[in-house]
């Protein structure tokens, strides 16, 4: 018989629920009126105090999901007849329903990836054929960080890139979904992986990281900068209660509640890890350097254990899955987990047997 279904998913951390201390904040805000459309004090105190984490010269714009905010930062940079370049597992690539493409009009180049890094000389051969007009001139990277599978580019990786990037013309764009786990990683400040490296645009992450929704644009170009807010509109993201968005960043950045998410996520990953370590019949696929473990599962247990925690599988030909935590997700869940694949492990072996 299966067990009984847990309140857990490892499945994505868009899984989870609202974090208490950012629900808190946007309950308080409901007591109360307050201007629209970012004009609030709230806003304009958490949008210059997210500046001491980001750099002073970050223009900083709120977004409700996370393809409008990496095609908005795009959308800031790009002309319809440039190119941005990518790793091929990039969310950009995958999973954005080709949205760069319908708004901005852009190529997407992909670049081959085992880890979802990419480095420099591999995108030398798109640099070939600049100034030809019947290539779309690449202009921009964007770096996934960590990327999608959880592995983190170091402090000197990324000022390569930004080296490079300025060598060949090139604007450097961070889709920081989970940017946070970054610097846990890295043990770094936020400032380190962002306005530190003089980036030209950042994705911050949000809806991943405990809040109910939102992502922030930032822009460090000056020369794009005084677009955005114009660009926004037109996408249909600019909030209207704007203050229920910034609360939530306050409390994540402003008032570090980022690092004891990434600390929870972080530390339960590597037990998951060091727990699936355990099985002859499992392998770890990926360092585990953020909130995400991917290992490669026999492939008659993932349909039983999915019944009872749900879990996506990543590459169906060889059955490489990815467990993903969540800042509410707890040891003991993890504990329940492993306690399913023991079960369906002797399961299977009784089925052999007979």
């Amino acid at each position: 018989m299966a067990s009984a279904q847990p309140r857990f998913s490892l499945g994505s951390d868009n899984h989870s629920g609202v974090h208490p201390q950012v629900w808190a904040a946007m309950s308080q805000l409901s007591q109360s009126h307050a201007p629209s459309y970012g004009s609030d004090p709230l806003t304009e105190k958490v949008t210059t105090d997210l500046k001491k984490h980001l750099g002073a010269n970050a223009s900083i714009h709120f977004v409700f999901n996370g393809t409008a905010a990496n095609v908005l930062c795009l959308q800031t940079l790009l002309k319809s007849y440039e190119a941005v370049i990518c790793a091929e597992t990039a969310h950009l690539h995958l999973d954005e329903c080709g949205a760069p493409e319908k708004n901005i009009g852009c190529k997407v180049l992909t670049v081959p990836t085992s880890d979802g890094k990419i480095a420099p000389e591999q995108i030398e051969k798109f640099l070939i054929r600049g100034g030809d007009q019947h290539y779309a001139q690449p202009r921009l990277v964007t770096l996934t960080q960590p990327t999608e599978y959880g592995t983190v580019y170091s402090l000197d990786e990324l000022r390569r890139w930004r080296q490079f990037t300025r060598e060949h013309n090139l604007l450097l764009h961070i889709d920081g979904a989970r940017l946070i786990y970054a610097a846990h990683a890295l043990n770094c400040s936020l400032h380190d992986l962002t306005g530190g490296l003089e980036i030209d645009a950042l994705s911050l992450g949000g809806t991943k990281n405990g809040l109910l929704f939102g992502e922030a644009v930032v822009i460090y170009n000056s020369t794009a900068s005084a677009s955005t807010k114009f660009y926004r509109k037109q996408m249909m993201q600019l909030p209207s209660k704007m203050r229920f968005l910034s609360s939530q960043f306050n409390e994540l950045i402003n008032k570090e509640l980022w690092r004891e998410i990434t600390t929870h996520g972080y530390d339960l990953a590597k037990y998951l890890g060091a727990q699936l370590e355990g099985f002859s019949e499992i392998s770890i696929t990926q360092k585990i350097q953020a909130n995400s473990v991917f290992a490669r599962l026999p492939r008659q247990w993932v349909k039983p254990l999915r019944e009872n925690v749900f879990f996506y599988v990543w590459d169906e030909a060889t059955f490489e899955v990815r467990l993903m935590i969540s800042y509410d997700v707890t040891r003991e869940d993890i504990d329940f987990f492993i306690g399913e694949i023991e079960r369906i492990r002797e399961l299977h072996k009784t089925v052999v047997k007979q």
